[in-house]
């Protein structure tokens, strides 16, 4: 990761981080164990937990806490009271930066830590769900502390989300599964970022690409892009496989589970597990039985078979390992840049959603492009004149 690398030498030179305290809660896996570590290393106090009860690598956090003496607390697979106490147990450092996924550490310092809030100078958020619901924080004027939105950085979700959520994604349905890709019909759930990965590699492997969308533009996009669209009702009734990556509830509930095609696949790679709707699915299912690891057969009340893959939890890290490291380099180059940035732009800051820097996007894209030995060219002074007369060639 040597971009990251890079940044955190830079913050740890800087001595910007020294004895700060900072809770974090995201994906608990090896690239995350890096950012965490880096951090540490540049002088903060860190805590981390998951922000996913299926996302820990049980491996990580053990060396985390033993090898490296950072406080994880995260297991593969805990329940919802486990969950919630180990991100009590990241709040118990009084943190002065949240690193979130999700927004989950934001909710409980809003919501039954408010005597915390007063500590916090500001936070980070990775993914689009956890953005969602700070906009809506910030709309209802609820948001009390600055947090820097790292998702709609360019160098994060036009690589994470598009190559890393497409990749990983697969890599959970391939372990899970061990079914063929080509010649199925596969139906991806939202034309985000995230959903236009997901639509390349399924492409890609040779699958029959249906998109659902309730967004015209990226409706008509995705049809440019080569793929059907069509709603989910009757996609439902082609689908091999349907994963979903909305961001958004009950995407595939019982008004489609009637129609669904014996023997789909359903896997979902947003970030909560309430895409594909388990009480809808559960309402109208006679039987269920673990039919292979992360694998449960759910045999309908009209006869008919689906298989859900990883609980409907995000299937790229609760079967799969997440996105690449050469991916992740880049997402958690711009967390260190953000954290960072609010330390130094702390008085300028309000309590409000930020995009990050476009110098930041640009200083990761310069050292990811030193990193893959990429050069470019550079416009000349009479190209930066031209560009900036706008009388000249008329």
């Amino acid at each position: 990761m040597d971009v990251l690398n890079q940044i955190g030498q830079e913050i740890k030179d800087n001595g910007t981080l020294d004895g700060l305290k900072i809770g974090m809660a995201l994906h608990v896996e090896a690239k995350t164990g890096i950012l965490a570590l880096t951090l540490q290393e540049a002088g903060a106090k860190v805590r981390l937990a998951s922000c996913n009860p299926l996302s820990t690598d049980d491996s990580v956090a053990l060396a985390l806490n033993e090898e490296y003496g950072l406080e994880t607390y995260a297991k593969k697979g805990e329940d919802r009271d486990e969950y919630y106490s180990n991100l009590e147990n990241v709040l118990a450092i009084d943190p002065e930066l949240t690193i979130d996924d999700g927004g989950d550490l934001i909710y409980l310092l809003h919501t039954s830590h408010r005597d915390k809030l007063a500590r916090v100078i500001g936070g980070n958020e990775e993914t689009t769900t956890g953005i969602i619901r700070l906009k809506a924080m910030e709309a209802e004027g609820k948001l009390e502390y600055p947090v820097f939105a790292v998702n709609n950085a360019q160098m994060k979700y036009l690589f994470d989300n598009r190559y890393g959520t497409g990749q990983s994604t697969f890599d959970g349905v391939l372990t899970a599964t061990n079914l063929t890709i080509a010649g199925n019909i596969f139906v991806v759930a939202g034309y985000g970022w995230c959903g236009r990965g997901i639509a390349m590699r399924a492409q890609g492997l040779g699958a029959n690409v249906i998109v659902t969308e309730i967004d015209p533009v990226k409706a008509v996009e995705a049809r440019m892009d080569g793929f059907r669209v069509m709603p989910m009702s009757e996609a439902v009734k082609e689908a091999d496989f349907i994963v979903s990556v909305t961001g958004c509830k009950d995407v595939v509930s019982k008004k489609h589970f009637n129609d669904i095609k014996d023997g789909c696949v359903l896997a979902n790679s947003g970030h909560f597990d309430n895409e594909i709707s388990k009480a809808d699915l559960d309402e109208i299912t006679v039987s269920k039985t673990i039919v292979r690891e992360f694998v449960e057969e759910y045999k309908l009340n009209n006869g008919k078979r689906v298989y859900l893959l990883g609980e409907g939890r995000l299937v790229n890290l609760a079967v799969g390992q997440g996105h690449p490291v050469e991916i992740m380099d880049m997402s958690f180059a711009i967390q260190a840049g953000c954290a960072e940035r609010i330390i130094t732009h702390k008085d300028e800051l309000q309590p409000k959603v930020y995009d990050v820097p476009s110098d930041m996007d640009e200083k990761v894209a310069r050292l990811k492009m030193k990193a893959l030995g990429v050069e470019i060219d550079s416009l000349t002074e009479a190209q930066i004149s031209y560009l900036n007369d706008w009388q000249e060639g008329t």
